[in-house]
């Protein structure tokens, strides 16, 4: 469970599962995954008050948690937060194990909803072809829609459904990697799933958080979504070709993002017309080499 939101793993379902009797995942993709059954024993009638207010705030982020949900404690919820980080942290360390055994480099990219990390990773994978061996992870609630366009571009793909879940975690990786082909000194990219939120706390054994952010969305999301921002290496502000028809302020977004992350490298492109993608290969080809 994570302790940010309480999602579950929901539905999910690993495309090439569904053949697979003794899948785990074979209940998927459409159907709810078994539960089981719960038995109350005690309801806590206390209410709970945020940590931090006053007339215009509420503030339940400061707590021993960080979060808030209910009929949990702040202790209950660090240690449950504990348990499920630990051993995804584990599975982490196994994937990481994997891929630097092949010299791949592991690449986890984030982002909110629409802000065009499946286009730029696309016009990504052609700029590489025939150049470097890629491979793709693709993580959405729904659809193969996504492993379906990265395919056309001839680059092997795999997509994983989370169903109720809003984030990929190391194990999703570990069973996905499993069925791409992992090519000595290749890039093996992880779409996660469109969320700036839950992502930032799952280690997923990459060598990098690649943050999408485009200039169709605030300027300040790197202050509203500090951890993401602080987890990644590298910004991408994307969608630069539409500028001109936006009221957005770019230094004020370069500068709210270094206030998080002072070492963060911030690259301006535009996956459609080609604005600062040479620039993303060769941060790309710097990595893959160290």
């Amino acid at each position: 469970m994570c302790t940010t939101c309480g999602c579950d793993q929901g539905n999910l379902y690993i495309e090439g599962d569904e053949h697979n009797p003794h899948s785990a995942f074979r209940s998927a993709p459409f159907s709810p995954a078994p539960r089981p059954a719960l038995r109350v024993t005690r309801i806590d009638a206390t209410p709970f008050a945020p940590v931090e207010a006053s007339a215009g705030q509420l503030d339940y982020g400061h707590g021993e948690a960080g979060t808030h949900a209910p009929g949990l404690t702040q202790r209950k919820m660090v240690e449950i937060e504990m348990d499920v980080l630990g051993k995804n942290n584990q599975l982490a360390r196994r994937n990481r194990e994997l891929f630097s055994g092949k010299k791949q480099l592991a690449l986890n990219l984030v982002s909110s909803p629409g802000s065009g990390k499946t286009t730029l990773l696309t016009e990504t994978l052609k700029r590489l072809q025939q150049r470097v061996p890629c491979a793709v992870i693709e993580g959405d609630q729904q659809t193969v829609n996504d492993a379906e366009r990265i395919r056309a571009t001839g680059t092997p793909a795999i997509q994983v459904n989370t169903g109720k879940g809003c984030h990929l975690d190391a194990q999703m990786i570990h069973a996905a990697m499993q069925r791409l082909p992992l090519d000595d000194g290749g890039i093996m990219f992880i779409e996660n799933v469109g969320n700036l939120v839950c992502p930032a706390s799952f280690d997923l054994g990459e060598r990098h958080k690649v943050a999408v952010l485009s200039v169709t969305e605030g300027e300040d999301k790197p202050l509203k979504y500090p951890h993401m921002f602080a987890a990644a290496s590298i910004m991408l502000l994307n969608k630069v070709d539409l500028l001109p028809y936006l009221t957005f302020d770019v230094e004020k977004c370069l500068a709210a993002a270094r206030e998080v992350n002072p070492d963060i490298t911030i690259l301006l492109v535009s996956a459609t017309r080609g604005d600062g993608m040479d620039a993303w290969l060769d941060w790309l080809e710097t990595q893959r080499c160290a």
